[in-house]
């Protein structure tokens, strides 16, 4: 191992004296080292807080413009494809309205090299700018917003897109094609001053590097690894508390507030929060469980969706939320749990019968099903208010996916949103006051999809539907990250899962 160590500092040496850059060899998170770009004044500084999991880079230089750059950059090498995520902001008044923070891909560590930078200026100014070839003029794509604070920027092949946000609200995106930097580049975050004179500080948290389903990739018979986050929804602020190299997903809360639940191969985990290690839980000869798996109210039942080839599809059953064997509830399939009545006398879930995906409802210990929604079009993910005074559901009735509720017998349906994205499963809090639910772009996505692998958002409404939907977090997931209720019991926080061809691209947040 020290042999190993010497080999990589040397070789850090040798990058050192053939660019005239100040490398450091030194692991800060997910990145690998850090540096001066270009012949600088007043040299930067980088550092990774692991209690926060905040990185704050100081940088001076004269520009990231014309045929050369003076900047303070913090870098991994990286190949192929990547979704590159971070919330960033400049530290004080600063003094150049021009001052720059924002993710960077360079061919080389050069001050001339072709690079690719998606950045928020202090004066609010956010642009796409790029290099194409070492020593060229740089190039810029104003986005049409500004102060943007969320920032997005994504490989595939030689186009590179950048999507920014005021955080809360959706991307706007700028594109640009034909930018060939070499399969191998470096990746990371960059502050600049604008002034060489003068140092300046960028902080950014929430930092998600992500690697992309290949083009070859078959749904539901290949997977990417997963990541199990935590969100606040107050703040939007993300933990990942879990890597899993397997597909898991729709993770439940508990209501001791200490446990998640969660699906992966078949088979049901739980997942100490304390600990931060997962166990099977017993599900007996039921071991081929889909995401469609949701808690009674009180925490004692689990109610679960298993595929039987024999019987149609997925068939609901029911078992003690401490394991043992379950019973069968629905004689045939397709059918999909989603939600207990709060008296845990009833079961709402999503079946398909006469080739129409339909909501019904069926006694949790077993009898007739009762169909609640008639209309054409996919009806899916029904859950029930705390209360029990409503049923929220997802339907693409009119054309495009939106939230629903009716009352627990089917009547009074009506739309809670209608808006331009494909809206799917509403959860609500335990509070009763919100719900959150995820989009899928219109533009990626059929309205009756839901497909793994896709950018999108979880959004955030009144109950009332009242106003615009927030979104709280931007995720590279789709279905599995929240199939089923997910709130936290004190309604503050939410799980969810997030996706990436390696785990270890998004490490553990002590």
């Amino acid at each position: 191992m020290k042999n190993v160590k010497r080999t990589l500092l040397a070789c850090f040496a040798s990058l050192a004296l053939a660019t005239g850059v100040p490398v450091q060899a030194q692991k800060l998170g997910l990145f690998d080292g850090h540096g001066d770009i270009g012949a600088v004044l007043k040299p930067g500084s980088a550092s990774y807080n692991p209690q926060n999991h905040q990185y704050e880079l100081a940088g001076s230089g004269y520009n990231v413009w014309f045929d050369h750059d003076e900047f303070q950059f913090m870098w991994k090498r990286m190949k192929g494809d990547f979704i590159l995520y971070t919330r960033a902001a400049l530290v004080g008044k600063g003094v150049d309205p021009h001052r720059k923070v924002g993710w960077m891909v360079r061919s080389s560590l050069d001050s001339k090299s072709a690079h690719v930078n998606a950045v928020e200026h202090g004066d609010g100014l956010t642009s796409l700018q790029f290099r194409r070839t070492a020593g060229a003029n740089t190039e810029e794509i104003r986005s049409k917003i500004t102060g943007a604070d969320v920032i997005q920027l994504e490989r595939k092949g030689t186009t590179y897109t950048m999507r920014v946000a005021k955080f809360g609200e959706t991307f706007v995106t700028e594109q640009v094609t034909d930018l060939n930097l070499g399969d191998e580049v470096y990746v990371g975050l960059f502050v600049g001053s604008h002034n060489k004179d003068v140092l300046e500080r960028g902080t950014f948290h929430d930092v998600r590097i992500s690697v992309p389903a290949p083009d070859g990739l078959v749904p539901y018979r290949d997977y990417l690894a997963s990541n199990l986050e935590i969100l606040d929804v107050a703040t939007g602020n993300r933990q990942v508390i879990f890597n899993a190299p397997k597909s898991i997903q729709a993770p439940n809360w508990m209501p001791n507030g200490k446990t998640l639940l969660y699906n992966g191969d078949g088979l049901m985990y739980t997942f100490d929060l304390a600990k931060r290690k997962p166990a099977p839980l017993n599900t007996g000869a039921v071991k081929n469980n889909n995401n469609d798996h949701v808690l009674s109210f009180d925490g004692k039942m689990l109610g679960l969706s298993s595929g039987v080839k024999e019987l149609g599809g997925s068939i609901i059953y029911t078992v003690p939320a401490t394991g043992g064997e379950p019973k069968q509830i629905t004689p045939k399939g397709p059918s999909y749990l989603h939600g207990w009545s709060p008296n845990k006398e009833m079961l709402v879930f999503t079946g398909q019968r006469n080739n129409e995906f339909d909501i019904y409802g069926v006694p949790a210990a077993g009898g007739a099903e009762v169909q609640l929604t008639t209309a054409k079009g996919l009806d899916d993910g029904p859950e029930y208010t705390p209360d029990g005074k409503y049923i929220y559901f997802n339907s693409s009735r009119t054309g495009t996916m939106q939230i629903y509720r009716m009352k627990p017998d089917g009547s009074e349906q009506e739309a809670i949103t209608n808006g331009e994205f494909n809206d799917w499963f509403p959860h609500i809090s335990p509070d009763g006051q919100w719900i959150v639910f995820l989009s899928f772009l219109k533009e990626e996505v059929k309205p009756d999809d839901h497909p793994f692998y896709k950018h999108v958002y979880l959004r955030m409404l009144p109950i009332s539907g009242a106003g615009q939907p927030r979104v709280i977090a931007y995720i590279y997931g789709g279905q599995g990250t929240i199939n089923t209720p997910s709130w936290s019991p004190d309604s503050k926080r939410v799980a969810f899962i997030s996706n990436s061809v390696e785990s270890s691209v998004s490490p553990v947040e002590k």
